[in-house]
């Protein structure tokens, strides 16, 4: 009986663990301890689940049983599950999630290469597993063709823009302002070029691409206002804007309306096109400069239309007139992690990037706006006059470039911004003396102005036009009859993910990059950055001692006997025995160098893995002990 008592007890023991486990996993509350919230959902998230008005549904399709699948892309499968959802808690049933595992020839996998997701190869054994989304919403169905692990900082944005998206009938409006011919030969001008017998010009691939995603607007540069219903502005290398459209454009900003802002101190296509004898005789290029002082003084962004910026270190590899090679330091080719902000959607996957003859921006001291790099040059950098450009050669540039730090070539401006227009809207200007132009009756404005934002304000600014241009940008060929492109470099990709991502809700644009589940042990990493340390102090106080062995023989070596023979004198003989000797000490001092550093990682490998095993019974056991002490009083 007593024995069936212990049965009994450890019976029901084992039930209310169960019970307790699935009641912990039930109750709609967890705790995120990492560092950066990496399991928690942003503010914008959850505004954004709270504005969703018909169901979503979310099929997530993961190959668990493929062979050969990689660990890194099972313990993702697992993060990205898991993330899904708290998008189910939050959204309060208006979403709804389906794991599904597609099995070869099954209708699950049919569905998932239907929607348009791509199979993904396993290293071991080459079998495909297929690891995307699929959501969708009445008849409107969006996906992400393949996850991957090297963008898990951008998890939460990009599933909360796909289900963003999902809800979007139409497309956004991109009003466009910019005296460059990005949108190739208007219909208006086709007729006049045929009848010049000129070909006229397509459209740049840049704007192409942003078709596909917003109906784009375009807006003159004599306009006085903006159309009423635009998600976002792109303003390019403007000329000669109305100061009246300078203050639409202002209050656009303060309305909390993105705005997308590429200046340039020397524009190559309208250098193309400046008349070279103006030119001589100091009057310059029209058009080539472009700048708006009074918003960019208003926005605390400081800007010089007139200096080009150098790069020593990035400097693009150019062709002379000469047939040589030469290295133009104002062509920046920008590549590796110190050129871009790793913690932006806009720059974050970049590789490489190119800009042509660009300036630089930076904050103005005390500024209360936020004012974040995006894109950075080397610490090689220094700015010269753009009018000394026009005769100057490449190797010419080059010295004329003294370095004076990094320079910002891209930001992100965000916060409260102060109105550039204080007294409101500008009048029009008065018509000239003595003309019968009747005056402009003023229009009143529908509400009055802002005098600063809303919200949060959101300006991307650039100081350069040209990375724009198929030019710098794609390699076209002729591919069955028809012109393709072939991107050279990232410059697309940085103009479609920054649009996209400021032309996206607010409630997206809140959403910032977060960390990785993969969490270095940064003990170890110190430890063995350390002994690199000074193994390498070793290895380089070997190759100095090296280096002067080498040197003595040589002048040992340079003393010839008779028959022009080399004598081995007992001096050479004694500095030959020395170097024996020390490069055998030093291979000594290598081994003892990796041998303690090994024993130190190891030493402190043990510990933990120690620590690990006996934590859970020691705590139990103490827990069970002071049970029994307490249950025996």
């Amino acid at each position: 009986m007593k024995f069936g008592s212990k049965s009994l007890a450890i019976g029901l023991l084992l039930v209310g663990l169960i019970l307790a486990n699935y009641l912990a996993s039930s109750v709609p509350v967890r705790v995120d301890a990492t560092a950066e919230s990496i399991y928690s959902l942003s503010d914008g998230t959850r505004r954004m689940l709270g504005k969703i008005e018909e169901p979503v549904a979310v099929d997530l399709y993961f190959s668990k049983d493929a062979s050969g699948l990689p660990i890194a892309y099972k313990n993702y499968a697992a993060r990205v599950q898991e993330m899904l959802r708290q998008y189910v808690r939050a959204a309060r049933g208006k979403v709804t999630l389906n794991v599904i595992n597609p099995r070869p020839d099954t209708p699950d996998e049919e569905k998932a290469t239907a929607a348009g997701l791509t199979p993904q190869v396993a290293q071991q054994g080459g079998e495909q597993f297929f690891f995307g989304l699929i959501v969708t919403q009445a008849d409107q169905q969006k996906t992400i063709a393949a996850f991957t692990p090297q963008r898990e900082q951008f998890l939460e944005y990009d599933l909360s823009k796909l289900i963003h998206s999902v809800q979007q009938l139409d497309k956004r409006k991109l009003g466009l302002i910019t005296s460059l011919p990005l949108q190739g030969t208007s219909p208006q001008e086709m007729q006049m070029m045929m009848m010049m017998r000129r070909q006229p010009q397509p459209s740049q691939t840049v704007m192409t691409e942003l078709e596909q995603t917003f109906r784009i607007v375009t807006v003159e540069s004599s306009a006085n206002e903006l159309p009423s219903d635009l998600d976002a502005l792109m303003v390019v290398h403007p000329q000669g804007l109305s100061p009246k459209l300078q203050f639409a454009i202002d209050q656009f900003v303060l309305g909390g309306k993105p705005v997308f802002l590429a200046l340039d101190p020397s524009s190559q296509h309208f250098k193309r096109q400046s008349n070279p004898q103006q030119m001589m005789m100091g009057g310059g290029a029209q058009n080539v400069t472009s700048d708006l002082p009074s918003l960019l003084g208003a926005y605390e962004i400081s800007y010089d239309s007139q200096k080009v910026v150098g790069d020593l270190e990035n400097a693009t590899q150019v062709q002379t007139g000469g047939g040589n090679v030469a290295r133009f330091p104002v062509w920046l080719s920008l590549a590796g992690r110190q050129s871009f902000n790793s913690k932006s959607m806009a720059t974050a996957q970049l590789n490489s990037v190119m800009f042509i003859e660009s300036g630089s921006v930076s904050q103005k001291a005390g500024g209360s706006l936020t004012f974040t790099p995006l894109v950075e040059t080397s610490s090689q950098t220094g700015d010269m006059p753009s009018m000394m450009l026009q005769f100057a050669q490449p190797d010419d540039v080059a010295k004329q470039i003294t370095p004076s730090g990094k320079k910002t070539i891209a930001a992100l401006v965000t916060g409260k911004f102060k109105t550039a227009f204080p007294d409101g809207m500008p009048a029009d200007a008065p018509p000239p003396a003595g003309s019968n132009e009747p005056k402009k009756e003023e229009k009143k404005p529908d509400a009055p102005a802002l005098k600063e934002s809303k919200g949060t304000s959101t300006l991307f600014v650039i100081a350069d036009s040209d990375w724009l241009f198929d030019d710098y940008s794609v390699r076209k060929f002729n591919f069955f009859g028809q012109t393709a492109a072939q991107p050279i470099n990232d410059n697309l990709a940085f103009a479609a993910n920054t649009v996209e991502f400021l032309g996206g809700s607010q409630d997206l644009i809140s959403i910032r990059g977060k960390g990785t589940s993969l969490r270095p042990f940064d003990v170890v990493r110190k430890m063995e950055a350390e002994a690199q340390k000074q193994y390498q102090s070793k290895l380089t106080e070997l190759d100095n001692r090296l280096q002067q062995v080498q040197t003595k023989l040589s002048e040992l070596q340079g003393k010839k006997g008779e028959g022009n023979r080399l004598v081995a004198t007992p001096e050479m003989a004694k500095a030959i025995d020395d170097f024996q000797k020390q490069q055998a000490k030093m291979r000594g001092e290598r081994r003892e160098i990796r041998r303690a550093l090994r024993e130190d990682i190891d030493r402190l490998e043990n510990r933990l893995l120690v620590l690990n095993l006996l934590a859970t019974p020691l705590l139990v056991g103490v827990f069970g002990f002071w049970f029994y002490r307490n249950r025996k009083k």
